[in-house]
């Protein structure tokens, strides 16, 4: 049966869905949806092609949108998305991920909240927000911002958040407790001699390998790093790249030994693509080596940037790998980095990509 491939938007102005057949050459772009509202994260459960999307802010407050219909109704919910009296009030929902039912929200200010009847309510898992470093946790320049959120595929009391400052925390009974997991990684904005905390970095993305739920990958703000133990420590594979700074990762559909990367110029050297040039680096061989894939994009005047939860791959073979820009453009390559195109422009500032293949 022939499928069809939806890749997922969301933006600073509602969500977006660029629509294409299997051989991802022709695009049709539709929306934008969800009225508008800033949408932080825009994601499907491939098991039921619901679509989810989270967003809001200081004026509209958190919700989760969904939609049955691949996008051209949508509905949405916010109870039980508050925490209790007296504390700072959640201003948004920054990441969402979906496992055997249950459908996880990731917040601003940092917290984890869980729904069981598909967005309708949410419960509080508050056994993050009690850990005894809490009190330390400092925001990225984005927000106390709980963007990274890693389920793993066959143990329901596994998950693993990043947030943005205080690092990556697993916890391994669904909730209840949590331990910080950032040995190897820096923080070098720390005074000297403290540059590698038990918590405290300033981790950007963090992916899952396939296959391999104990190989992750991590875009910090200080390096690019590989676990091989679920976390538990990380060595550095930024060698070989043009700078250590970035924040999108994407991992591949099936070889838990291939990752995407856009590396930007740095944290303080305007944080654009380097030398104004586009690229994605891909590695075959876990970080070992990179290389830079540049066919089809910008070569000049590229000075844009590509956001943490901007990047990702689709199921199909060979697979597709997609990302979005600050300044609205999306970008897409249906033979796993090798050439590009560009599926759209002029959209606001794209927050988020995901992708959803379904029967056509």
């Amino acid at each position: 049966m022939a499928r069809k491939i939806l890749v997922l938007l969301g933006t600073k102005k509602g969500t977006f869905i660029a629509e294409s057949d299997e051989a991802r050459r022709d695009w049709k772009l539709r929306g934008p949806y969800c009225e508008t509202w800033p949408m932080n994260h825009v994601m499907a459960d491939p098991s039921t092609g619901t679509i989810f999307g989270g967003g809001g802010n200081e004026w509209f407050g958190p919700a989760v949108w969904k939609s049955h219909d691949l996008g051209e109704t949508w509905s949405h919910s916010s109870e039980g998305l508050a925490y209790e009296a007296g504390v700072e009030p959640i201003k948004a929902v920054w990441s969402l991920a979906t496992r055997d039912g249950a459908l996880y929200a990731g917040v601003q200010p940092a917290g984890l909240f869980r729904s069981d009847d598909n967005g309708k309510t949410w419960q509080h898992l508050d056994g993050l927000q009690k850990h005894p470093s809490r009190p330390h946790w400092n925001p990225g320049g984005a927000g106390l911002i709980l963007h990274s959120l890693v389920l793993h595929p066959e143990d329901d009391g596994q998950v693993w958040v990043g947030i943005s400052a205080a690092g990556v925390f697993h916890t391994a009974d669904g909730g209840a407790t949590w331990e910080p997991r950032n040995r190897g990684t820096r923080a070098d904005f720390f005074p000297e001699g403290q540059n590698y905390p038990e918590f405290g970095q300033c981790v950007h993305c963090l992916v899952m390998a396939p296959g391999e739920p104990d190989t992750m990958y991590q875009q910090n703000h200080c390096g690019m790093y590989r676990s091989k133990d679920g976390g538990r420590s990380w060595e550095s594979i930024e060698s070989g790249l043009p700078s250590s700074f970035g924040f999108p990762a994407a991992a591949h559909p099936r070889d838990p030994s291939t990752l995407f990367l856009v590396p930007l110029n740095g944290d303080s050297a305007g944080r654009y693509m380097p030398d104004a040039k586009a690229a994605v680096w891909r590695t075959r061989d876990g970080g070992s080596t990179w290389q830079a894939m540049r066919e089809g994009l910008p070569q000049e005047n590229a000075y844009f940037g590509v956001l943490r939860q901007a990047m990702a791959t689709d199921r199909l073979e060979p697979a597709g790998v997609y990302f979005g820009t600050g300044g609205g453009a999306l970008f897409a390559s249906a033979d796993e980095g090798e050439s590009w195109i560009e599926v759209a422009a002029h959209l606001p500032a794209i927050s988020s990509v995901e992708t959803l293949v379904v029967d056509a």
